[in-house]
């Protein structure tokens, strides 16, 4: 199995094959609308618009299972991005992370990069950074803020 043999729902509930990413850098974040890291929004747009021509993606997925802190429609969800961030790279359905009913794709990542947290998400804007070949080669805790990954999606790039 690799990242791309993962298939997810986009916001309409369209499949979306992570297959269309093969060749990009892919950075991979649980959100969140009501978090304390929620203007971690800021910083990944500008990582965005600063590499997206460079074959860098940010995938955007999000998860109400910290303390309800995505508790909209993926419409809402949307909206909220955009208009109080200006978010424009690519988000997903609201997923879950852990447990029983967690997307296959989270199950995959946490496998591929269980990291010093262990194998669980632990809060909302832990990020995962996927190489050009779909390996998954990091993974963040929410605290690492969207700046400090920046050298090393250089590095991939």
């Amino acid at each position: 199995m690799s990242i791309y043999d993962y298939t997810v729902k986009d916001g309409t509930g369209q499949d979306v094959a992570l297959s269309d990413y093969r060749g990009k850098v892919l950075l991979i974040v649980n959100t969140a609308t009501g978090c304390g890291f929620t203007p971690q929004y800021e910083g990944l747009q500008a990582l965005y618009e600063k590499y997206a021509d460079k074959g860098f993606e940010i995938l955007d997925f999000p998860c109400n299972q910290f303390a309800g802190q995505a508790p909209g429609t993926d419409e809402e969800i949307a909206n909220f991005c955009t208009g109080r961030y200006g978010v424009t790279f690519p988000r997903f359905h609201k997923i879950n992370v852990n447990g029983a009913n967690a997307d296959p794709l989270y199950t995959y990542l946490k496998s591929q990069a269980g990291g010093v947290m262990g194998s669980n998400i632990k809060w909302n804007f832990t990020k995962f950074l996927a190489d050009r070949e779909g390996n998954v080669v990091a993974r963040y805790a929410p605290s690492k803020t969207p700046k400090t990954l920046e050298s090393r999606i250089e590095e991939l790039l």
